[in-house]
């Protein structure tokens, strides 16, 4: 049997706090990644570049962060979402299998959020799953406009019967995402509510995958005060049996 284990993280740009007494936790990020022990890490809010936070921390890595976080034997791959004044972030996977492919699509529903996806097509025990890595909007209707996006995403690149995993920040309290994700035939194991938001006292899910043509064991958010320290997020992390 093999397993497949899946996490999803938003790092918050690997920095913590505000101001002048802002931390840089890109390098506990590190350390943490690695300790999941995950065959595929979806991350959002990963950036390639900032020049004033490149000054400001003089320990600030010198590749983008998405190959600065992939542990020994992981491949980065990333695209970018957002282009700011300073610099650039926007979505990343690693994994220690191998990537057949990878694209983005812009999910951008209005000026004010820069959003979209990046799809990869990773080669698990010969077996292509098609991984997509979202970070949905802030406002609900612009969440309903890219979950229709999504479906039509899946619908046009991504073979009917292909096993598919979305997972990332979906920045919805209610039941909106479930609903559009069923009816496209992605399911996640919805029994117990995984709470991963805000990260010091979580009382909401934002995070979640959702998968088809994989079997789901089961799903956790690691807990531990560390956790709380490095991000606004918890990670979740989900397994699943291949078919």
């Amino acid at each position: 049997m093999t397993l497949l284990r899946v996490a999803t993280y938003n790092i918050h740009k690997g920095v913590q706090g505000i101001g002048p007494i802002r931390r840089l936790e890109i390098h506990n990020l590190g350390h943490a990644i690695e300790q999941l022990d995950a065959d595929i890490v979806c991350l959002q809010e990963v950036r390639k570049s900032h020049r004033v936070e490149a000054r400001f921390f003089s320990d600030w890595p010198d590749v983008p962060q998405a190959e600065f976080l992939a542990p020994d034997g992981y491949s980065a791959t990333y695209r970018t979402n957002a282009h700011t004044r300073h610099g650039e972030h926007g979505n990343a996977m690693l994994t220690r299998w191998p990537v057949r492919s990878h694209q983005h699509e812009d999910m951008s529903d209005h000026r004010f959020e820069q959003r979209g996806l990046l799809h990869a097509e990773v080669i698990v025990q010969g077996l292509a799953v098609h991984v997509i890595v979202v970070h949905l909007g802030l406002i609900k209707a612009s969440r309903v406009r890219q979950l229709a996006q999504i479906g039509r995403f899946v619908a046009r690149e991504i073979p009917p019967d292909a096993a598919v995993l979305v997972a990332g920040d979906f920045n919805d309290w209610g039941t909106t995402v479930r609903g559009a994700m069923q009816s496209i035939g992605l399911e996640s194991l919805e029994g117990q509510r995984m709470r991963t938001f805000p990260s010091r006292l979580p009382v909401v899910q934002l995070d979640h995958v959702y998968s088809r043509g994989l079997i789901p064991i089961g799903q956790h958010v690691p807990r531990g005060r560390i956790w709380g320290q490095m991000s606004d997020h918890l990670p979740l992390i989900a397994e699943f049996k291949l078919p």
